[in-house]
C-alpha cells in the first residue's frame, strides 16, 4: 500500500503543477480578453490570433485544471445519495465510479485524442482564419488533460482503497454547490 500511496503523492504533485498553470492561464485569458477589447475599440483593430489564443487559454484552464479539481474533491458529482450515506459507503461509491466510469472513459478519450493531436502536429496544421495560430498545441491539451485526469483518478482510487484498509485518512465530505 505504501508504494501505491507514494505514486498517488507523485500524481498529486503533478496535478498541483498543472492546476498552478491553469490558475495563471485564467489571468492570462482575462488580460488578453481585456487587451483585445481595448485595442479593438480604441484603435479599431482586431486579430484572429488574439481571439484564438484566448480559446487556447480556456482549453488549458479546463484540461489542465480538471485533475486538480478531482484531487481537491471539487469536481461536479451527481449528489442524489452521496451526502446521505456514511463515509465508508462514500468510499465504495467513489471506487465504483473510478473503476466503472472515470478510468475507462479517460483511457478511451486519451486513445481517441492522441491520433487527433499527432496528425495535427505532423501536418503542421494551422487555423483557417486569417492570422490564425498553429493548432497542434491546443490539440495537445486534449490527450494531456485526459492523461492527467486518468493518472489523478488512479491516485484517488489508490487513496480510497488505502482509506478502506484504514491506512490513509481521507476526507470524503462533499458540499453540494448552492443552487
Amino acid at each position: 500500500m505504501r508504494g501505491g500511496l507514494a505514486l498517488a503523492r507523485v500524481a498529486d504533485l503533478i496535478s498541483d503543477v498543472a492546476g498552478f498553470v491553469a490558475k495563471w492561464l485564467v489571468l492570462l485569458a482575462c488580460l488578453v480578453s481585456a487587451g483585445n477589447a481595448v485595442i479593438r475599440y480604441l484603435f479599431n483593430y482586431s486579430s484572429n490570433g488574439w481571439l484564438e489564443i484566448q480559446w487556447y487559454f480556456f482549453a488549458g484552464i479546463v484540461m489542465l485544471g480538471a485533475a486538480q479539481a478531482l484531487r481537491l474533491n471539487e469536481h461536479v458529482r451527481v449528489d442524489l445519495l452521496y451526502s446521505a450515506i456514511g463515509e465508508r459507503a462514500r468510499l465504495w461509491v467513489d471506487v465504483f465510479g473510478f473503476i466503472v466510469f472515470l478510468l475507462p472513459v479517460m483511457g478511451f478519450l486519451l486513445y481517441l485524442t492522441w491520433p487527433f493531436f499527432l496528425n495535427s502536429f505532423k501536418s503542421g496544421e494551422v487555423s483557417s482564419s486569417a492570422g490564425g495560430l498553429i493548432l497542434w498545441p491546443v490539440k495537445a491539451l486534449l490527450p494531456a488533460g485526459f492523461l492527467l485526469l486518468w493518472v489523478q483518478g488512479l491516485a484517488e482510487l489508490i487513496k480510497r482503497f488505502a482509506a478502506l484498509a484504514g491506512s490513509y485518512d481521507l476526507d470524503t465530505h462533499y458540499e453540494a454547490p448552492l443552487q
